[in-house]
């Protein structure tokens, strides 16, 4: 769901990075009064988690890989503006150091997963849960129903960018300049992966946070329970010690996100459409339908426009894929960190 560079047209990418700024700057004004030594660590443990969790890359049918988002915990835990916030400081992440996603395309992978998801997943979440207590085993199932929806609703606005990009950038002969598959296809080619094995890490995700979050720091969940009545911090490094234990051991476990073959729907390489084991996952994934025999011309001039220093969490300094896994995950979530604790230092610093 990671839209590389060079799928979407210049133009599709102005729009959608306008369309997205102001959510990042109503995101920003509601949690900047939040951006203290308190908060950071809230944000940065579920930017981190959702970082982390896209790293394990799940079969789907037709040969293409997918993963979970874990943007409805974020949204449950943090709210809307806070999940927008953190989803999206790890979607630049992602793009900038590792490339996955493309820098012209950071405002459409943000306002799909980030936006699109924090508030379908908010809006479902609140409409099952209503005012239940917070121990009621129907904020776990809000909590996993809010994960499906919002992982399918992001998936469905990046495949319907994906498929009006060939009716409205083509050459004169016809041939699409950027992504290659009309919405006939591109729709269903996402959508299946997302409605069954995707769609079901996120609820299972979304739904066993709250579950534990239940038991072991119940007042997590309280931004998202209106009324109801908690005892204990929500805020601060300590009650976020278990979070960021469970989080280092996804890090070690990481090395499992490789294991699943074959790429995403929609980020293949440009040499990729020339390489005929490749051009057959490809058309395999997309309804049978052969791509051009070679990569549009827009998607090769854009592919270049940045080079990541740890391309496909694989540092170039390291032979073994495992090892640069767990290293990606780990300089990832430090990278997280590193950047909301300077954001709150700039915040304190303008306030002062």
């Amino acid at each position: 769901m990671h839209i590389p560079d060079g799928y979407l047209s210049p133009s599709t990418c102005a729009t959608l990075y306008a369309g997205a700024t102001p959510f990042w700057y109503v995101s920003l004004q509601k949690m900047k009064r939040r951006l203290n030594s308190q908060a950071v660590p809230l944000l940065s443990v579920f930017a981190a988690f959702s970082f982390v969790i896209m790293m394990f890359n799940l079969p789907l049918p037709g040969g293409t890989t997918g993963h979970a988002v874990g943007v409805a915990i974020a949204a449950i835990v943090l709210g809307p503006w806070g999940s927008i916030l953190a989803i999206s400081v790890a979607l630049v992440i992602q793009a900038i150091f590792f490339g996955d996603g493309g820098i012209t395309a950071i405002g459409a992978n943000c306002f799909n997963m980030a936006i699109v998801g924090s508030l379908v997943a908010y809006a479902v979440y609140r409409l099952i849960a209503g005012r239940t207590p917070i121990e009621s085993p129907r904020r776990v199932v809000a909590a996993a129903i809010a994960g499906y929806c919002a992982i399918n609703a992001s998936a469905l606005i990046a495949a319907l960018e994906f498929g009006i990009q060939p009716r409205l950038f083509h050459d004169a002969s016809g041939t699409p300049l950027y992504a290659p598959y009309p919405l006939h296809i591109a729709v269903p080619a996402m959508m299946i992966g997302h409605l069954t094995v995707a769609g079901l890490a996120e609820m299972v995700v979304s739904g066993g946070v709250v579950a534990y979050l239940q038991r072991a720091e119940p007042a997590l969940l309280k931004t998202t329970a209106p009324g109801a009545s908690v005892g204990g911090d929500a805020l601060g490094w300590a009650s976020t010690r278990p979070l960021w234990i469970a989080l280092a051991v996804l890090l070690i476990l990481t090395p499992l996100g490789v294991l699943a073959a074959g790429a995403a729907w929609g980020e293949w390489a440009p040499e990729d459409f020339s390489t005929q084991k490749t051009r057959q996952q490809i058309a395999a994934a997309s309804g049978n339908q052969a791509p051009p025999a070679q990569a549009p011309a827009g998607l090769r001039k854009l592919a270049t426009v940045w080079t990541a220093p740890m391309p496909r969490y694989a540092p170039p300094i390291l032979k073994s894929a495992r090892l640069g896994y767990i290293l990606s995950a780990m300089v990832g979530t430090g990278l997280i960190v590193l950047a909301f604790l300077g954001g709150a230092w700039i915040f304190t610093r303008v306030r002062s």
